[in-house]
């Protein structure tokens, strides 16, 4: 399996490195794109409990860890993806996230508390955006006051978020197009 490299660039692991799995759909959030994300979330993250649904490289829930996350889960249904997750998190020697495989949204692990940041990068191939939202927000896995970031390379728009979910932050970089949403509590 050949790999690729992406980059942390923000935080304790700046300039660390992750391998990338060479599997098929995976791609990695560009640099700029999440310089700009954890811009967005810089004063809400240390501290922060996260869910990283569609891990893959792990870039997003290693950066958020790299920055002050308090504990970052990173699910992910690839078997390959796992097995180098899990020998990435021993490298970095980060106790402070859990892993494990399911599909998402309907084999995620009810958290052991809300989540405040959740990251939805599904693969773009795949439809399941808008059902992932409503499905976190059904089972309870955010908290009163949370932050959801959505990337996708079609449009987002607040019909397909639950009515308590607003659209704070949106751009597009290339073919990707990312937002963070405002969950509040009901």
């Amino acid at each position: 399996m050949s790999q690729g490299i992406v980059r942390i660039i923000g935080g304790e692991w700046r300039g660390r490195k992750l391998k990338v799995p060479d599997v098929p759909n995976l791609r990695p959030t560009p640099d700029r794109v999440r310089e700009t994300l954890f811009n967005w979330l810089a004063p809400i993250l240390p501290g922060a409990y996260c869910l990283d649904a569609f891990a893959g490289s792990g870039a997003l829930g290693f950066e958020a860890l790299s920055r002050g996350a308090a504990h970052v889960v990173l699910v992910d249904d690839s078997p390959a993806v796992i097995q180098l997750l899990k020998s990435e998190l021993v490298l970095f020697k980060a106790e402070n996230a859990t892993l494990y495989r399911a599909k998402v949204p309907e084999q995620l692990k009810k958290p052991e508390k809300p989540f405040d940041i959740i990251f939805l990068d599904p693969p773009f191939k795949h439809s399941i955006l808008s059902s992932c939202c409503f499905y976190l927000e059904e089972q309870g896995f955010l908290a009163k006051t949370a932050y959801i970031y959505l990337e996708s390379r079609d449009p987002i728009t607040e019909n397909m978020l639950p009515s308590n979910w607003e659209m704070v932050k949106n751009k597009r970089a290339g073919q990707v197009r990312y937002h963070l949403a405002l969950r509040r509590a009901l």
